[in-house]
């Protein structure tokens, strides 16, 4: 079965790959705090039903699987994905309550998912699935001033690792997609900075394309994973040295 829960779905990258997987023929449910925004999504979509939470509230993503199984009885992709991006600073100059609403979402938030994913993929029959992180490119390069991100983003790179080991012998993959620059409502907050300060904004480009690779990561036979695959904007300066 093509059945496949995506966090963060309420936009951006969410948004596009929970499109691009409906319209791809898979059953999909849809994660996010924001429930009238998942509800119109819903209706819009072939076979989606909204599951709307909070991903940092343990209860309330174990809920949501629940009511998915019910429903479809199988899992076979969680694309984990809901992130935030804190403002920017030096360390000293980030408030804690910054950096706990990071580790809130985009680490314990995706470990929770991860969690109720992966027992899922344990218990159904036929056993077996597919988990695909959101890293960023910021999992192995930060950006400027952007320690929680990058933090949280490096963690996430051992969570990828960790489950494609433990899964091994369960049928159930694990992958992660570090995504460079795609404009989303994230990387417009950040260009319009850098056009206030009079810089040049980075180079991005369409989330189509983000979706169309996790489609084809989601699509594969659980005899083969994508570990790592990076997409970025072409002028990203992302290699070399200086």
């Amino acid at each position: 079965m093509k059945t496949a829960i995506i966090t963060g779905a309420s936009s951006g990258i969410g948004r596009a790959v929970a499109e691009k997987l409906a319209h791809a023929g898979w059953s999909i449910g849809l994660i996010a705090r924001r429930s009238d925004v998942l509800e119109e999504m819903a209706a819009s979509l072939p076979d989606a039903m909204a599951l709307p939470c909070d991903v940092s509230d343990a209860a309330a993503v174990e809920e949501a699987f629940a009511v998915f199984a019910a429903k479809y009885g199988h899992l076979a992709l969680l694309f984990n994905n809901a992130g935030v991006f804190t403002p920017q600073a030096d360390i000293d100059d980030v408030p804690l309550d910054d950096w706990d609403r990071a580790l809130s979402v985009n680490l314990t938030g995706m470990f929770l998912c991860a969690r109720q994913a992966f027992g899922q993929m344990k218990r159904q029959e036929p056993r077996g699935g597919r988990i695909i992180n959101n890293g960023s490119v910021s999992a192995h390069v930060p950006r400027p001033q952007a320690v929680t991100y990058t933090v949280t983003k490096h963690a996430i790179t051992g969570l990828t690792k960790q489950l494609a080991l433990d899964g091994r012998e369960l049928d159930i993959c694990c992958g992660q997609i570090d995504i460079g620059n795609t404009y989303t409502e994230m990387l417009a907050d950040i260009s319009d900075a850098a056009i206030a300060k009079g810089e040049t904004p980075p180079p991005s480009f369409d989330v189509s394309h983000v979706a169309d690779s996790v489609l084809a990561m989601a699509e594969l036979p659980l005899n083969a994973n994508v570990l790592f695959q990076t997409i970025m904007a072409r002028g990203m300066p992302y290699v070399g040295r200086g």
